[in-house]
Formats: C-alpha cells, sequence, structure tokens
C-alpha cells in the first residue's frame, strides 16, 4: 500500500473556469485527495502558493505551461512537483480548459531528465540510422551545435570533416547487433586547438518488445588520465631507448628519436665539446657573461627527417648572449615558449583536466614569444642537461605541425626525458673517458714494434672490442732468446676495463722476466702460475679469506698464456700453454700439423703441472697464436671458430701482413664483444754454415785449441774485426767450464744478427758476477766477458747449463 501511495505522476483536468473536472486515482494516491474531494474545486485550492502569471485559472486558455509548484496535500502537507498545463479545444476551436500533468519532482521522469540534461558527461540518442533523437547540453556544447540544429541530422552528413568512423562504425554495430560497446577516441572538438580523448560507452534501446529502437551514448572527455598515461609510455620507452650505445652521439640521437612524434616534432640537442671528448665538463660558469656560447649540435631529428639518414658528424652551434638557451645554461633553469596564449582546453574533462589551465604552470611560464611563429614554431621547450651537478649541454623540443600548444605537463615531461638523457649521455662520456684511457694504456703495453731477429717472419694484428664493449686483456709478445731462439707469447686476461690492461702488463712484465732466465716453457708457466697467486694473496686483507671492500681481485686470477720457443738451429718448436688455445701449425705443403700438447689449467689455480710439447717443423711452417675474441663469437663456439681460422691459414701466402687482414676481415664480426690479437709466423732455419761447435776436454791444455778453433771460425766468416774480442771471452768461458764445471763441455759458435759464443758444460752451478779484490787471482772473467760483449747469461737445460753471450755485428759485413 505504501508503494501505491508513492506514485510519481497524476493527470486532471480542468475547466475553461480553472475548476478541477476530472480526477484521477494516481492523484489521490499522489495528494491524498479523493474525486470527491477534487471534483468542483478550483485548481488554485491545490496549490501551496500562488499560481504563476498564465497558470490556469478561470480565464481562457492560453499556451502551454510548464513549472515547478508546491501542491497541498490532504494531511496538510506539501508536495513540490512539475506541473504542466496544455489548452484543450473543442472541434469548433472553443476552449474546453486544460488538461494538467503532475510529476513528483523527485521522481522520475523529471529528475531523470533534469540530471541527464545537466549531465557534464554528453549524452546522446540516435535511431537507427543514426539521426540524432536526443542529446543534452554537455553534448551541444562538445559538438558547437543547439539541439534544435542537431535533432533528426545525421552524424556524418552534419560533421563530415571530423574523422569519426571508428565512432559511427561502432554505433551503427550496436544498432544492428543490439550488443553494448565501448570505445576510447581522440579527435579535436569543434573549436578546441587541443585533441581530447573520448571514452564512450553506446547500448541499445529497446522497446517493451525487445527490438531495438534507438542507440545510446555517453562519453566524457578522459584526456588528463589519456594523456598522462601517454607520457608513462614515452618515459617507460624513453627509458628503454636511450642509453642503449655507451656512445655520447648515439645517446643523444636517441633522445632525439624517441621524443618524435609522440611528443614534438623538431628536437635537438647540443653539448660542450669537452662531453663529446670524453673529458670532465667545464665548471660552471661555462662561460662569460655577454659572450656567445659554442656548442656542437650532437643530434637534430625531426618529424620529417628520414629516419634512415645517417646524422653526421657534430657540427658548431653558437648561442648568442640573452638567448633562451644561453640563458638556460646561466641559470640551469628550463623555459617554455609559446608562440600565442593558450586556449583553455579540456572544459568537459572528467577529474583535474588538462594542464593547460595557468594554475597548472610553474611561476614565470609559459613565456609568449611571437617571434619562433616567424620559424614556424607553435611552441618551444628549453631544458639545460645535466647529470650529477655538471652542465653537459641543452635540449630543444620544439612542435611545429600540431595546434596543441605545450602545456604544464609537456614541461614535466621534457625535464624527465632530458634527465634520462643527461645520466645516460655521462654514462657514455665517462665510458669514453675510460676506454680510451684503457686502450692507451693496453696499446703503451702492447709491443709498439715487433723487435728484429732471423729466425722467424712475424705479422701481427691486436683490435680491441667495438665501442659498446670494454676494453679487454688480450696480449702478445715476441721475445729475442739466447742461441737465436724466439719466444711467442699470446694472452688473455679475464676481465675488462683499465683492470685487465693493468694486469695484461704486469703478466707481460712477468714473462719478458722470465723469458731472460731462459726457462723451458713449462717451467716458465710454473713460475708465472706462482706469481699470480702471490699477487692475489696480496690483495687480500690479512684474516680475509675473500677480497672486501676496496680489494679486487687480480685480473691475472683465471688469465690464460700460451708461451712458445723456437730454435731455428734445430727448427724445434716448443710449447705450454695455460689454458690457452694451442696454436694452429700449417706446413709448406699445407698440411696441418696437430700439437699433442694438452693445455694446463689457467693462471692462479695453483698445484696442477704443465706439460711441455717439443715439435721439430720444416723451414717455412706458418704458425699462428690467437686469443678466443678472434674465434669465438654468439654465432660460434671455440671450436667452429678455430676449424674456421684452419681453413683460412694459407701456408703458401706471400705476404703475413696480407693473411693477418684476411683473417680478421673473415673471422670478426662487425659488432664484437671482446678483443681479439692473431699473431701469425713463418719459420726460417739458420744456415747450417752459420753454425760451428767443437767439443772440448776436460783438460786445461785445450783452452789454446779452443781458442784457434774460434778464430779460425771467426775469420771463415768474414768477421776478423771481431777474433780479439772473441777470442777473450772464448778462453774466459772455457776456462770456467773447465774449471769449475763437468763434463761434456761444448762450444758453439753462432752467426745471427749478432755473433753468439756458447759454451755448455753438464753442471747446474751459474756463475755470476763479483768484484774481485786486488790481490785475487781470479774473479775478472765474467766481468771481462760482461765488458766485451752486448749481454751475456745462462741457459739450463736437462743436460746442465750454457753460458752465452753475445756481439754486435757491423752493419757493413757480408752475410
Amino acid at each position: 500500500m505504501a508503494g501505491k501511495q508513492d506514485a510519481p505522476a497524476t493527470a486532471l483536468v480542468v475547466d475553461p473556469d480553472g475548476v478541477v473536472s476530472g480526477w484521477s486515482e494516481s492523484g489521490r494516491l499522489l495528494l491524498g485527495w479523493t474525486v470527491e474531494d477534487a471534483v468542483g474545486r478550483p485548481l488554485t485550492d491545490l496549490l501551496a502558493a500562488p499560481p504563476p502569471p498564465g497558470f490556469p485559472g478561470g480565464h481562457d486558455g492560453g499556451p502551454d505551461h510548464t513549472g515547478l509548484l508546491p501542491l497541498r496535500h490532504r494531511d496538510g502537507s506539501t508536495l513540490d512537483a512539475v506541473v504542466s498545463a496544455h489548452p484543450l479545444f473543442g472541434a469548433d476551436g472553443r476552449a474546453l480548459g486544460h488538461a494538467v500533468t503532475v510529476h513528483r519532482w523527485e521522481r522520475r521522469p523529471v529528475i531523470a531528465d533534469l540530471a541527464f540534461e545537466q549531465c557534464p558527461f554528453a549524452l546522446g540518442v540516435y535511431d537507427s540510422e543514426l539521426r540524432f533523437l536526443w542529446v543534452n547540453a554537455s553534448a551541444c556544447r562538445v559538438m558547437a551545435h543547439s539541439e534544435e540544429q542537431v535533432l533528426g541530422e545525421k552524424y556524418r552528413e552534419l560533421f563530415p570533416e571530423l574523422d569519426d568512423k571508428a565512432y559511427t562504425n561502432r554505433l551503427a554495430e550496436v544498432a544492428r547487433t543490439g550488443e553494448p560497446a565501448r570505445l576510447i577516441t581522440v579527435f579535436r572538438p569543434l573549436g578546441s586547438d587541443y585533441a581530447n580523448a573520448w571514452a564512450t560507452s553506446m547500448w541499445p534501446v529497446r522497446d517493451a518488445g525487445g527490438r531495438v529502437r534507438a542507440v545510446a551514448n555517453w562519453g566524457f572527455d578522459m584526456s588528463a588520465e589519456y594523456w598522462a598515461r601517454q607520457r608513462l609510455l614515452m618515459l617507460k620507452e624513453a627509458g628503454v631507448g636511450i642509453g642503449r650505445t655507451l656512445d655520447v652521439l648515439g645517446t643523444a640521437q636517441e633522445l632525439a628519436v624517441t621524443s618524435v612524434p609522440g611528443f614534438a616534432d623538431l628536437v635537438t640537442v647540443d653539448l660542450f665539446d669537452e662531453v663529446l671528448r670524453g673529458e670532465e665538463p667545464p665548471a660552471p660558469p661555462p662561460f662569460a657573461p655577454g659572450e656567445t656560447v659554442t656548442l656542437s649540435r650532437a643530434a637534430r631529428h625531426g618529424a620529417r627527417d628520414d629516419s634512415g639518414r645517417d646524422p653526421g658528424p657534430p657540427t658548431p652551434v653558437g648561442h648568442a648572449p640573452g638567448s633562451v638557451a644561453a640563458r638556460c645554461l646561466a641559470t640551469g633553469r628550463s623555459t617554455v615558449q609559446l608562440a600565442a596564449e593558450p586556449s583553455q582546453g579540456g572544459e568537459w574533462a572528467f577529474g583535474p583536466g588538462l594542464a593547460a589551465d595557468p594554475a597548472h604552470w610553474p611561476p614565470g611560464h609559459p613565456s609568449i614569444d611571437a617571434s619562433i611563429a616567424a620559424d614556424g614554431l607553435t611552441g618551444r621547450i628549453t631544458v639545460p642537461l645535466r647529470a650529477r651537478g655538471a652542465l653537459l649541454g641543452v635540449v630543444a623540443f620544439s612542435r611545429s605541425d600540431r595546434p596543441e600548444a605545450f602545456t604544464a605537463d609537456d614541461l614535466i615531461l621534457a625535464e624527465e626525458l632530458t634527465a634520462k638523457a643527461a645520466i645516460a649521455i655521462d654514462n657514455a662520456r665517462r665510458y669514453s673517458r675510460e676506454r680510451t684511457t684503457a686502450l692507451t694504456l693496453q696499446r703503451t703495453l702492447l709491443p709498439q714494434r715487433l723487435p728484429g731477429q732471423e729466425a722467424l717472419q712475424v705479422a701481427s694484428r691486436y683490435l680491441p672490442a667495438g665501442t659498446g664493449a670494454e676494453v679487454g686483456g688480450d696480449w702478445f709478445d715476441v721475445i729475442p732468446l739466447s742461441g737465436a731462439r724466439v719466444a711467442l707469447v699470446v694472452g688473455d686476461v679475464v676481465g675488462h676495463g683499465l683492470h685487465a690492461s693493468a694486469s695484461m702488463g704486469r703478466l707481460r712484465t712477468a714473462v719478458r722476466t722470465l723469458a731472460d732466465v731462459d726457462l723451458p716453457p713449462d717451467e716458465l708457466l710454473t713460475h708465472l702460475d706462482d706469481l699470480v697467486i702471490h699477487l692475489s694473496n696480496d690483495l687480500q686483507p690479512a684474516g680475509a679469506s675473500q677480497p672486501t671492500g676496496a680489494f679486487q681481485p687480480t685480473g691475472e686470477f683465471g688469465a690464460t698464456c700460451l708461451y712458445t720457443v723456437y730454435d731455428p738451429v734445430s727448427r724445434r718448436f716448443a710449447l705450454a700453454s695455460a689454458g690457452h688455445p694451442l696454436p694452429l701449425i700449417v706446413s709448406p705443403d699445407g698440411t696441418r700439423t696437430p700439437t699433442a700438447a694438452q693445455p694446463g689449467p689457467p693462471l692462479g689455480i695453483g698445484g696442477l703441472p704443465f706439460e711441455a710439447t717439443e715439435i721439430e717443423l720444416p723451414e717455412g711452417s706458418l704458425l699462428a697464436l690467437f686469443t678466443d675474441g678472434l674465434v669465438e663469437s654468439r654465432e660460434r663456439d671455440v671450436d667452429q671458430g678455430i676449424a674456421e681460422l684452419s681453413r683460412l691459414l694459407n701456408g703458401s701466402a706471400d705476404s703475413l701482413e696480407g693473411l693477418c687482414d684476411t683473417v680478421l676481415e673473415a673471422m670478426l664480426p662487425e659488432r664484437r664483444t671482446d678483443d681479439a690479437a692473431l699473431l701469425l709466423a713463418r719459420t726460417l732455419a739458420l744456415d747450417p754454415q752459420h753454425v760451428a761447435d767443437w767439443e772440448v776436454e776436460p783438460d786445461p791444455s785445450q783452452v789454446p785449441r779452443a781458442r784457434k778453433f774460434a778464430v779460425d771460425q771467426v775469420d771463415a766468416w768474414g768477421l776478423e774485426e771481431a777474433s780479439f774480442v772473441t777470442e777473450l771471452v772464448v778462453s774466459e768461458l772455457v776456462t770456467n767450464a773447465i774449471r769449475y764445471g763437468e763434463p761434456p763441455i761444448r762450444l758453439r759458435l753462432i752467426r745471427d744478427t749478432s755473433l753468439i759464443c756458447e759454451v755448455s758444460d753438464a753442471s747446474n752451478t751459474a756463475p755470476h758476477l763479483r768484484r774481485a779484490r786486488a790481490f785475487d787471482e781470479g774473479g775478472r772473467g765474467l766481468l771481462l766477458v760482461a765488458q766485451l760483449t752486448q749481454g751475456w747469461g745462462t741457459r739450463h737445460t736437462t743436460e746442465g747449463k750454457t753460458i752465452w753471450c753475445a756481439q754486435t755485428l757491423p752493419e757493413a759485413e757480408p752475410s
């Protein structure tokens, strides 16, 4: 019963005199008056306030009248209602009174009609042909048309200039299928300079029989939320796209490309020259007041540029005193320039609206500068490029091909993009500086030129990793040894950067020092292994099991090294490996010579032996020593790379230099991530006529015979000028061997780039220089040898030791 007494509306009839002549049951439910109570009573008796002008009250019927009136309930209470009076006429045109409808204010359809009409969302109803049936005030403002202008018109015919196929096609689909739909469209409302994002919901309107009679939709401007999401997506894209190359110019170009066209139509990045060179940025202030600031245009990208075009080298750019860029550099603050006052977009927006609202701008922004319109720009944001407190340059974001002016949120986005790029550019600058330093150190530590010797023809190549990778620790060396022998060395240090370069230098120095002692390859690697372990222990704090704090493990730990020695007299090739790939050997006839040695453990492991192998090689054999950066890549493993290198090695190649270039071009990818070293050598054999040896009996009386043998051989070689010194050193070395050594004793003379004298015996005791006193009978022999020759030393072998010395031959002597 309570529900029936809550009737939302009623209808009654009033005669020309304003007296109620017709009543309904809904009138009783709404106002409490029965038919008997209401009929015959003046309509004004039912009002709780005086009637408005023109309201039915006993006068001739006038036009329709609708208004909000308070009605009197029978119980004395007041009921607010919307009352509409419509004149009634007979067939002869005589006024018959009024038909009056009463709608309770707070119930449908009154409150619903008003709510829909006043809704801030754009509401509309279309028929199946997409003709307007009804729109609310918000929709009229969006369309810039009144309700009278659009009713009965087709949407597409009314707005042919709008690219709204997605919207109208979806409306037609809802009318056809009866299925509701949702859509987000971005378009510029008529009369607005801003593209707005609209969220639209569409649904069918059915009659009582379920037939689709119309399509209704509502839409609201979600531009603030939409563009905020777009900015977040751009920042995400910037986080992925900026800083990938570790190259200053590449990173600047990434900033420009990332910002176009989603944010700006043209982006320029200007940097100080010091930043491009990898040096420290200039300390503030970077320029004097009134001075033109000269930067380098590191990147420029526009919406109309060819994305595949090479940006080219940096070009100088001058910013005049007082210019926007100069002020930004001086103050460290961004500047926003707009060609004209921005319009107020987004008045229908849900939520905070567009940031074009002046209340959103920070103080001092934006600056209205009509001069930029001469450059075809609608706006420009200039942001100083700063990282870690240092000023690197300036970035300018410009718009020209769109009517939207920059907003305060755009300023925030520009500063965020610039900040991301600044850190990436500074990282690239620091990397460039460290890489240049590491390369300089590494090239300083590597052989500047290969030493002269007659045992091998040698060619080498060293290529650091690409610009996107740190410098590694690959190295090689060619070390002349006693007896006309030559050591070929190649190694690889774990890690990259300055630490790897320094570690490589330590290892190379250690190998050269141990090579001077003339140790066999396996013994040399054993001593080198011990040295690496000691270096690692020295860098650890006392009592610490692992390096901590500022102490870092040495790069030598886990390094690899291949040490080989070639003797041109015997044509023997000895080698031992500490975890390094073995050399490839190609005979003069093109056959590959296998090496039976097994690589030992990397350096720094300790406690494991290194295996030495010795091979006799025919003259003209090709040796290839290399690091894994040459044979290993992402496209192939080490074994595949070694097989490819072996295929490329041509033992009959005329030029080792050309063969090096051929191998590197074929083996190395364009983008390599590791250093690569290659050392090629072709073996030579010393002419047997340039070697003379003689077995000396352990008797002092044999010393004169040894001197005569040496002098005769030197004279036979046409080296008469060396006879005197040779006679003295042979006398001293043979005498020492007879006096202090053990048989068998042998004397050998070798004519190479120098004249070499060697005396061997079976004793392991090594002589040493000492200062003889005035009355000592001995102790002056080795001192004499050291003074008369250009070098001397001791070489230990499995049979004993060899004392040697070398004299430089006159350049004009015939070979």
